[in-house]
């Protein structure tokens, strides 16, 4: 059977890309585009598995040397607090590892799942697995990193963590939502010889802001979330083929001459800046069996 999302012209499929990774929801995708919701959804979900497939095919054998990483939360169908015994099995918290390369601020390997030392080393071992050489390593404080680089890298690699110090929560009713004012930061040498001039997470940081400003269901303090873990999987997957390849970086393009320039252009893996049809046209290429 020819699924709604393949009917749609390859054109029509590029417009609720466009919405969908500018932070969109998909009720207002909808309202945007005329297409009908399960339209966008079913295209959320095969274009994010075609994206996934091209990423885990050609981010391989780059040269980073310093990369950061970092998990952002998010929720599926309720925050855990709020689960009960009635609630499916996949709702509640979910975090979302991501790797960046400080230097070309591409996003070589991300993974959906839990705080769990056995998640933190699946992605570090994804990561270790497109990689050339050795690099540099920063995350924060989180303990399961250790145990999870030490699985990934086998002690080649030169890993510091940057723990960060928070004071006390503000108080009263203006500063409900304000975190805790971060107030230092600790460094904690893990293994080989990480450059202290180089042991930082800003890059990653800021990654989680432009996840949070470009998907809808990362945006805190609204009622957009999602309903399956399945559908945040494939919003990380078509986010990340939009900032690797479609969206010019401001920093990159400053140093290229003013010449557009995506991360994966500044990685080597990719030649121009992608278009949403482009990214669109990833659901006409054959299917490897």
């Amino acid at each position: 059977m020819v699924s709604m999302a393949n009917r749609l012209s390859t054109e029509q499929r590029a417009r609720i890309v466009g919405c969908l990774v500018e932070g969109n929801s998909i009720r207002a995708t909808v309202r945007m585009t005329g297409a009908a919701k399960n339209t966008v959804v079913k295209l959320l979900v095969d274009l994010g598995a075609a994206c996934s497939a091209y990423q885990d095919e050609t981010l391989r054998g780059l040269d980073c040397q310093r990369v950061q990483v970092d998990e952002i939360w998010s929720f599926v169908g309720a925050k855990q607090k709020n689960v009960t015994a009635e609630h499916p099995v996949d709702f509640g918290d979910v975090w979302t590892y991501v790797a960046i390369d400080a230097d070309t601020k591409l996003v070589p390997a991300w993974l959906v799942g839990q705080r769990t030392a056995e998640d933190a080393e699946l992605v570090l071992r994804d990561l270790a697995s497109r990689l050339t050489g050795r690099i540099q390593l920063t995350t924060d404080g989180l303990r399961v990193y250790a145990w999870a680089a030490e699985g990934a890298f086998g002690g080649e690699v030169d890993y510091a963590m940057l723990i960060k110090l928070y004071g006390n929560s503000p108080q009263g009713p203006q500063t409900r939502y304000s975190p805790a004012p971060c107030v230092g930061t600790e460094v904690k040498k893990v293994s080989g010889a990480p450059d202290p001039a180089h042991i930082a997470t800003s890059y990653v940081e800021r990654q989680n802001l432009t996840m949070r400003m470009g998907m809808r269901r990362f945006t805190r303090l609204t009622n957009a979330f999602s309903k399956k873990v399945e559908n945040v999987v494939h919003a990380v997957s078509l986010h990340f083929m939009f900032y690797n390849f479609a969206r010019p970086h401001q920093t990159l393009t400053k140093a290229n001459g003013g010449r557009p320039t995506t991360p994966a252009m500044a990685a080597g893996v990719a030649d121009q800046v992608w278009t949403l049809r482009d990214i669109a046209g990833l659901l006409d290429q054959p299917q490897s069996n």
